[in-house]
């Protein structure tokens, strides 16, 4: 039972993370947190200046390091390259927190079919695997943690089909891969936001920011700790039980009773 202390089982330290997306927005939360909290993470995005400067920003905050391996992950090639330059520096991987995504909003008349296009990367997962297993045992599993949506779960007020459709397809396919991977001593779930501060979410927040935080029961937008303190949560001994599941972290917002 020395193991029930919360600094053990929310220990993450020395732990190798890969999170795709991380240098911006939710990506960038949960960077943020690991690294503060002593693990060695690896960030990945299409910019490699503003990847670069997170990575030395978030470093120098430490007492863990972050390290920039800029990749646009649409392409296979960028993710087998991606995959290379991990595996140079590193012979396992503990926690792959696959964030990389993309959002469209537009009325069904005019949704154009590229928008349909940028859906999960399944082949990022696929790649990651032999290093995923090298660190992975029975007590302390590797994780493989899918940033969803709420959207997958629940109709949203804007008209964004195909973020939706991938993120509820990216929430079954977490179940698939936690119901296949178990024997390998990987487990893997998805998280669920609901609105948070980011990039992404900016025009929306900026739009219609009173009538989001008018439908979170909790009355606010989520905050940097909230979201990270979820992977951490799954990524350490304290989720180590915890497979194929998709963890709503959205102040309520799912179940807020209907007027």
């Amino acid at each position: 039972m020395s193991s029930m202390h919360t600094s053990s089982l929310f220990n993450v330290k020395d732990k190798v993370v890969l999170v795709t997306g991380g240098s911006r927005g939710i990506g960038l939360m949960i960077a943020h947190g690991f690294v503060v909290n002593g693990a060695k993470v690896y960030i990945s995005s299409r910019s490699a200046k503003v990847c670069d400067q997170v990575a030395e920003e978030l470093t120098k905050l430490g007492p863990g390091q972050c390290i920039s391996i800029p990749a646009d992950l649409q392409s296979l090639d960028e993710v087998k390259r991606l995959t290379a330059e991990i595996a140079k520096r590193e012979s396992k991987l503990h926690v792959l927190i696959n964030n990389a995504g993309a959002t469209w909003g537009e009325s069904i008349k005019t949704y154009p079919d590229q928008a349909f296009e940028k859906v999960m990367n399944l082949n990022l997962k696929r790649a990651m695997l032999p290093l995923l297993d090298a660190a992975a045992t029975e007590k302390q599993p590797s994780s493989i943690i899918n940033i969803g949506s709420v959207d997958g779960i629940h109709i949203p007020m804007q008209e964004t089909y195909a973020y939706s459709a991938s993120k509820a397809a990216l929430h079954q396919m977490t179940r698939v891969m936690a119901g296949h991977f178990g024997s390998r001593h990987i487990t893997c779930n998805a998280i669920a936001p609901g609105p948070f501060e980011s990039k992404m979410m900016a025009a929306t927040l900026k739009n219609f920011g009173d009538v989001i935080v008018a439908g979170v029961p909790l009355g606010r937008i989520g905050q940097p700790e909230d979201i990270a303190a979820t992977a951490i949560y799954l990524a350490s001994r304290a989720g180590a039980y915890t497979t194929g599941a998709i963890i709503p972290v959205d102040g309520g917002t799912l179940v807020k009773a209907k007027a």
